[in-house]
């Protein structure tokens, strides 16, 4: 008998899903994750992180209850980790609908079919700290109320009460990580970090100019592969709750910049050029997050700070371009 811990990871294919995969294949795992349509899907994440074949996938609609019940009955998960839905704020402002029905009733699906399995699965859904909103320059921590300023942030707010009633009412050990924003190689191109590394890295050998929105906005920035981590951590504990994950270390966009070209060596303001049409219709100044709980419950603390993911993501960017001039 295999008697490996079985996991399902729900967004396994996106940057978190992952470096998820990894880590819990790393720890002994037997891991299982799900797409819309795995025959399709290219997996492109799990195969640059060398893993594609070791990951068993499954086809599931997490916005249909019999898909979600199917799979889960299918797996028998010990752990269940819900990283999917639509992950862009931007983008949830030109389809707020979408947004909405992919957290939320995605959310509420999974929950819905531990209930009604009964099996003993320890549930983690990934949060967000667009759900507080503006906190006037106040850290927030676990008690901060939510005042969600896009559809993205209703809908991970939504998905947050989900996880905590079904953890009081049917004694579901279901946990949300409320993460800052965490930052690595895999984030897709739409993400502005993303954007700013792989174009500060093309101007290096041109005269392209880097187009970006509101840089006086301020963030939390980590390293994804760190974060997937206390993720995992939230499901080994005897008692489930909700944790803030961040550096507690808050820049703002224009440093991020500014740390990027100069490691390049380059000035930063020679290449930038800001477009208006790229302010979201409302944004949040300035997200602060307070980690001391899960310093203390879990252990965990952040390694990396801004200016190393900005390092090691524009080392992971040369990388990615000398190969290709390889090919």
């Amino acid at each position: 008998m295999d008697d490996r811990k079985k996991a399902l990871i729900c967004g396994i294919s996106g940057q978190d899903g992952a470096y998820l995969a990894q880590l819990l294949l790393n720890k002994g795992y037997e891991v299982h994750g799900t797409s819309r349509d795995a025959q399709m899907s290219s997996f492109n994440n799990l195969a640059r992180l060398g893993i594609r074949d070791k990951v068993k996938l499954e086809s599931m609609a997490p916005n249909d209850f019999r898909s979600v019940l199917q799979t889960i009955s299918k797996v028998k998960p010990d752990e269940l980790y819900n990283l999917a839905g639509q992950s862009s704020v931007w983008l949830s402002f030109q389809q707020p609908v979408e947004t909405l029905e992919s957290i939320s009733i995605g959310t509420l699906n999974l929950l819905e079919a531990i209930r009604f399995t009964e099996l003993p699965i320890r549930f983690y859904n990934s949060g967000s700290s667009e759900c507080f909103g503006e906190t006037g320059g106040l850290a927030a921590n676990e008690s901060t109320p939510f005042r969600p300023r896009s559809p993205y942030a209703v809908a991970k707010a939504a998905a947050h009460w989900e996880v905590a009633n079904y953890r009081e009412a049917y004694n579901v050990f279901a946990c949300s990580g409320i993460l800052f924003n965490h930052e690595s190689p895999l984030r897709p191109a739409r993400f502005a970090t993303k954007k700013i590394i792989s174009t500060a890295c093309r101007i290096e050998g041109s005269q392209e100019k880097l187009q970006l929105g509101n840089i006086s906005i301020a963030r939390d920035w980590g390293w994804a592969p760190e974060y997937v981590e206390a993720m995992w951590l939230m499901l080994q504990q005897t008692r489930p709750d909700d944790y803030v994950i961040a550096t507690g270390e808050t820049h703002s966009l224009q440093e991020f910049v500014a740390v990027t070209f100069s490691y390049l060596g380059l000035d930063w303001q020679k290449h930038v050029e800001i477009d208006k049409s790229l302010f979201r219709p409302t944004e949040i100044s300035e997200g602060r997050g307070n980690p001391s709980k899960a310093f203390s419950k879990l252990g965990w603390k952040a390694q990396s700070r801004m200016t190393d993911v900005v390092r090691m993501m524009i080392d992971a960017e040369r990388g990615d371009k000398s190969a290709r001039h390889c090919e």
